[in-house]
């Protein structure tokens, strides 16, 4: 449901549907709420979000996980180097604030 509901925003964000940016987008949601799933099972994703922050497309999954994911290189586990990887693709970053995970890219491939 996550991805259909990013999918359902590339318009509005303009992301070309089918591109390799959009599949990236994608596949950037997957990993983030798996992650949840996987490290934070007592707590619920309660919300991702797509925006465009300052020409960033920014990807964000909140949970209500108090303990951080630890974002240094070589202490992350394979889904969030695979997120932190396609940042670096796109120009971006992967952050983490208490209660949200962020993917953010300068670069991306618009519909225009």
């Amino acid at each position: 449901m996550a991805r259909e509901a990013v999918a359902g925003q590339f318009g509005e964000a303009g992301v070309a549907p089918g591109s390799a940016f959009a599949d990236a987008v994608l596949l950037v949601v997957s990993e983030l709420v798996v992650n949840v799933l996987r490290h934070a099972p007592r707590s619920p994703v309660t919300d991702v979000a797509m925006t465009v922050e300052a020409g960033h497309l920014v990807v964000g999954v909140a949970d209500a996980e108090p303990c951080l994911p630890d974002l240094e290189p070589g202490a992350m586990g394979a889904g969030l180097q695979l997120v932190a990887e396609l940042a670096g693709e796109y120009d971006g970053d992967v952050s983490a604030e208490p209660a949200r995970r962020t993917w953010r890219s300068q670069d991306r491939e618009t519909t225009s």
